[in-house]
């Protein structure tokens, strides 16, 4: 079992949201940190990092019984997983299975849950839903596609238009400080964000305003950002 607590004191209601994830070459978990980055940008924002690992995993069965502790408390979930062979990885579904007890108790029930994933492909089958099948209420990105017309980039957010949960991909050669784009790690630390504030709202009915964009302002966001990574330091 590995937790690691990212907290941050803030004079806010408290909402606890734990990112569990698993990461074979280390990609996906640079995701998840990202995204818990976002998350901790919320006061009053608990936030925990669980990686599920492979030698958890017996007969098929994962098994932690501090992490289904942790879950069990959370306000908000994030699963996330690399893509292999276009579904979840081994030990993600060992972990899904393991989640057989919260489904017939409901234990999980009206959680928020939101997904990632990371692939080497750019595009196919990368998200398992499996939140409605527990009752929790599921968190889309909530970002305009990017990387979809002539002056796009893979560093813009949400290059992949991905609607369900976040999407990244990183190319099989290269290691986890090459991992995803630019674009990708910023959407996550928006996703992250975007979850925590629907959770203060959700559990502690925290006053929560609707952000929207036009696909102009979204380009233009995706352009200030690019520019704003670009500058040396100190400028």
């Amino acid at each position: 079992m590995a937790v690691k607590d990212v907290d941050r004191e803030q004079d806010a209601p408290t909402v606890t949201v734990t990112v569990v994830y698993h990461s074979v070459h280390g990609h996906t978990r640079v995701l998840a940190e990202h995204l818990a980055e976002g998350a901790r940008l919320v006061p009053g924002a608990e936030v925990h990092l669980a990686e599920l690992r492979a030698e958890d995993v017996n007969a098929g069965r994962w098994h932690d019984p501090e992490v289904l502790a942790l879950l069990d408390r959370s306000d908000a979930i994030v699963f996330g997983c690399p893509t292999l062979m276009g579904s979840v990885s081994a030990v993600f579904k060992a972990f899904m299975e393991a989640a057989f007890t919260p489904f017939v108790t409901q234990g999980w029930k009206d959680k928020l849950a939101g997904g990632f994933t990371m692939s080497a492909s750019q595009s196919g089958d990368k998200l398992a839903v499996f939140g409605a099948q527990l009752g929790m209420q599921w968190v889309g990105v909530g970002d305009m596609p990017g990387n979809n017309w002539s002056g796009g980039s893979r560093d813009d957010l949400n290059r992949l238009g991905s609607w369900l949960g976040l999407m990244s991909q990183s190319h099989a050669d290269l290691g986890p400080e090459q991992a995803g784009s630019r674009g990708d790690l910023l959407t996550a630390r928006r996703y992250g964000e975007r979850i925590a504030r629907l959770a203060q709202r959700w559990v502690n009915a925290v006053p929560y305003g609707t952000p929207r964009m036009t696909e102009h302002e979204a380009r233009a966001l995706s352009a200030s950002l690019r520019e704003a990574e670009a500058a040396p330091a100190g400028h």
